[in-house]
């Protein structure tokens, strides 16, 4: 009887582990895609009144939507926890670099949000009589185009670590390889559209809203249909061989 429980429980573990992967990357995609859209909603390149009257307008929900930010990437941390759990047997250099890439871009991406809190800051300190209307705009205005330049640096890392990502979910056999195609052509968009913001002011397209695909994709595998245990299986015995 405690084998067969034994056996039920290693069989559901990599499941278990692929499921929770699959929701703390859908609290992820939820915290980024509507704190990015929220701030683009709000800020207006090159018009600081009007950015800053849509900060003043917006009330509380700047400040959950900093929250909300703050949230996404603490689910990073512990997203990249599970993958890196689920995929090591595959390949452990693989998944370490994927891993090292991911706690690389959190740490800029946290203190890029100090950007991100200073109007907050500006605008409930009593700073205005300090610079005048005109420079507090500016000032304000400053704060948030290092935000999105820094946004744009932390971006290189979050399509780098989806090339790792991509080659270990295609060798990995217990998830379809086309996901590990699609994630490697979503990193190339991440990093294209962060290089190209840097060398071209004017650029401001954004390739990574066409290939994020493989994001989803996996995403959605992971929730719903998990790993295929016996191919895991048959990948952490080999692993504990070549130890």
């Amino acid at each position: 009887m405690k084998n067969k429980l034994d056996k039920n429980s290693d069989e559901t573990s990599p499941k278990k582990t692929a499921r929770i992967a699959g929701l703390l990357y859908l609290i992820l995609a939820i915290c980024a895609g509507v704190s990015w859209n929220y701030f683009n909603s709000l800020y207006v390149p090159g018009d600081a009144l009007a950015t800053v009257n849509n900060i003043q307008a917006s009330g509380w929900l700047f400040r959950l939507h900093f929250v909300g930010n703050f949230a996404g990437q603490i689910a990073f941390l512990f997203l990249i926890y599970f993958l890196y759990k689920l995929l090591r047997p595959v390949n452990k250099d693989w998944a370490r670099l994927m891993a090292l890439l991911v706690v690389v871009s959190i740490p800029i991406a946290i203190l890029n949000m100090l950007n991100l809190f200073a109007p907050i800051l500006l605008l409930s300190g009593g700073y205005l009589s300090a610079f005048g209307t005109t420079s507090f705009n500016a000032l304000i205005m400053l704060f948030l185009d290092l935000y999105t330049h820094g946004v744009f640096i932390a971006a290189i890392f979050w399509g780098l670590w989806l090339f790792p990502l991509g080659y270990l979910v295609f060798k990995s056999g217990f998830i379809p390889k086309t996901i590990g195609v699609f994630l490697i052509i979503a990193g190339l968009g991440y990093v294209i559209d962060s290089l190209l913001r840097f060398l071209m002011p004017g650029y401001n397209m954004e390739l990574s809203s066409y290939t994020f695909y493989g994001e989803l994709l996996l995403l959605l595998w992971l929730l719903i249909k998990g790993v295929d245990v016996e191919k895991w299986k048959k990948h952490a015995i080999e692993s504990e061989r070549t130890k």
